[in-house]
């Protein structure tokens, strides 16, 4: 019981560390695991036993026999389910070729590469070589996110390596999956039909088990036949009986079923699936926790004394800077991303859960077969994991500047609310160049700001997934634009350290408008107008208009007409080079005004001989 208790205490641990420290929370949990498995035994106890002893080994251990292995099996399915949730078909239009590729051309070359290197340097059989090269394919969401969350880049580079690490899990590992059937076959005889055979069952029953019971669960909550307090943990039982079931039909398809039923759920329209996502990912987290403490602590000693040798360094340099560039680059060929986003997208290549769950799954079967050679798959992989891990959480802030890529200027902007005045702005500053996000709990208006061709995200303000899209690390503007003054105060005080270093606005209250003394620093475009004065004059004039500014003076007499016509609210000024600079409600002074500068408003358009008279 102290041992259980203590994985859960230490994971919840690491991922706090994780968090305060800004690193993949795998780092922490692997080397506790190591700390008190292995380092434990070695050298901290008199009798050489582990402080946790995962396998059950006469004396003491969590897990009889191959329980470990299965609790390993049914964690990573559920793992695997909420990362399909989260891929959006509408996030890749704009690099889906590269994405493609990438899972195709570029885990083919990985497996190629890989499986000749560890087979002339480090002397394994083909067999094993190519087991080892399909496990490291994988890259993984959860050591993705965390490195580049507090990287600025282009949302097209995160989108690309987002993608890629969730699509590539369960391709990694059916690869590894089919590998490991031709190494379980014995003699020649059909030894290739087999195996294909196998492969071919795999994806069937992969397919059809995610599609078939994707479409029945959603069917059933959305016609209410599952009561909301039973949704989330009925949702969890369907996901390790689709896992379970097409494990029982095709050996190891179950991994592809869960990825399919959670990319159909996440795409199809279900009205609870913010409230899955977020059951999913408190359980993905407690999950990791105990799974990378226990597969690091299942590991031996002499297992890692295997690795101390010149030939393990090789392997890891020519892995991580000539097999994975190589695959990037001949992956992006022809595509938009240039020579230095290339570079960053090579440079960075974690491995994670994926590949330390099968590998110490498929070493442990084949070490018990007497395969020879097996005993290196388990340690060989942790030190490809450990090792990009270690590289990547500490260089890939530093190598996005050395290559260019590291964004100096967020001009992202992060609108709050979706409602017509929020997509009217949006459209307005993504028609200027500029990246615009909208989030709204609303359906219907994320729906049709869509429809417009913004980015628009359904979320609850009050949740954190917004802090975990790594897709927003180029906002540096926030404007909180819904018509509630309390969740407007709320998002500002929320995200303005994470999304407004440039600049965090809301929309004055009535409170504020009706009281000349209290204009807040963060009120947005005007002290007389509110979230019912901009809905006013959309509906009136749903259009924005430009006007160019003369000089300081004439901008002055502008800003006094707008105070005065109720239907006319400056928004921006506008340089010569198109930059926008939002007017906030505080400070409406601007320190100068260039050639052809213009103000930017909402409403009807200026009476120009009103404006001249001024």
């Amino acid at each position: 019981m102290l041992e259980l208790a203590g994985i859960i205490i230490l994971g919840i641990l690491a991922q706090w560390v994780a968090w305060k420290f800004k690193i993949p929370a795998i780092l922490p949990l692997i080397l506790i695991g190591l700390l008190v498995g292995p380092i434990a035994a070695e050298y901290f106890s008199e009798d050489g036993t582990k402080w946790i002893e995962p396998i059950w080994n006469g004396k003491k251990g969590l897990f009889p026999g191959d329980s470990l292995f299965y609790f390993v099996s049914l964690a990573i399915s559920i793992i695997l389910f909420e990362g399909g949730l989260t891929l959006k078909r509408s996030e890749i239009k704009n690099v889906g070729p590269v994405i493609t590729k990438l899972i195709t051309l570029g885990s083919a070359i990985t497996f190629f590469g890989a499986g000749i290197v560890a087979h002339f340097v480090f002397g394994l059989s083909w067999d094993l070589s190519f087991l080892f090269s399909g496990l490291i394919i994988v890259t993984g969401p959860t050591v993705i996110t965390p490195i580049l969350r507090n990287i600025p880049l282009k949302k097209d580079i995160s989108t690309v390596l987002k993608w890629e690490g969730i699509l590539i899990d369960p391709i990694g590992a059916l690869v590894a999956v089919l590998v490991f059937e031709f190494i379980s076959v014995e003699g020649d005889s059909g030894f290739t039909k087999i195996a294909l055979m196998e492969f071919g069952k795999i994806i069937l029953f992969g397919t059809t088990f995610g599609f078939t019971f994707a479409h029945a669960l959603a069917f059933s909550i959305n016609k209410k036949l599952i009561p909301h307090y039973l949704l989330n943990v009925v949702t969890l039982s369907v996901v390790l009986l689709v896992f379970v079931a097409s494990d029982t039909f095709a050996h190891e398809s179950g991994l592809l079923a869960v990825v399919v039923m959670g990319m159909v759920l996440g795409n199809g329209k279900l009205e609870s699936i913010k409230e899955i996502l977020y059951f999913k990912e408190s359980l993905s987290v407690l999950l990791i926790s105990i799974l990378f403490i226990l597969l690091a602590a299942n590991i031996n000693m002499a297992d890692l004394l295997l690795l101390y040798n010149w030939e393990t360094a090789v392997l890891f340099l020519i892995v991580v800077f000539v097999i994975r560039p190589l695959g990037v680059f001949l992956s992006t060929t022809k595509s938009k991303l240039t020579i230095n986003e290339k570079l960053f997208i090579s440079w960075v290549g974690p491995r994670g859960i994926v590949a330390a769950g099968i590998a110490s799954l498929f070493g442990s079967k084949l070490v018990k077969q007497g395969v020879e050679g097996a005993e290196y798959i388990t340690p060989l992989v942790f030190m490809i994991v450990l090792g990009t891990v270690l590289l990547n959480a500490t260089t890939a802030r530093l190598f996005a500047k050395i290559v260019g890529v590291f964004l100096t200027k967020s001009d992202g902007i992060l609108i709050v609310g979706a409602s017509k005045v929020s997509r009217l702005l949006g459209h307005y500053l993504e028609s200027n160049g500029r990246h615009v996000v909208l989030i709204d709990s609303n359906q219907t208006n994320i729906a049709k700001a869509k429809e417009l061709g913004l980015e628009a995200i359904s979320t609850d303000i009050y949740s954190n997934t917004l802090t975990d899209n790594i897709e927003l690390n180029d906002v540096g503007y926030l404007m909180a634009l819904t018509g509630n003054s309390g969740i407007n105060k709320y998002a500002i005080d929320k995200f303005g350290e994470e999304f407004g270093e440039n600049g965090s606005f809301r929309l004055v209250t009535r409170e504020e408008m009706l009281d000349e003394n209290n204009n807040p620093k963060e009120g947005l475009f005007s002290h007389t107008d509110d979230y019912n004065s901009l809905t006013e004059v959309t509906l009136k004039y749903p259009s924005i208009q430009e006007i160019v500014i003369n000089d300081k003076a004439h901008y002055k007499s502008l800003i006094e007409i707008t105070n005065t016509d109720k239907y006319i609210i400056p928004l921006f000024i506008k340089d010569k080079n198109a930059e926008l600079k939002i007017i906030s409600s505080y400070n409406t002074e601007v320190d100068e005004i260039g050639e052809n500068w213009k103000l930017v408003y909402l409403g009807k358009p200026f009476d120009i001989e009103e404006t001249e008279m001024k």
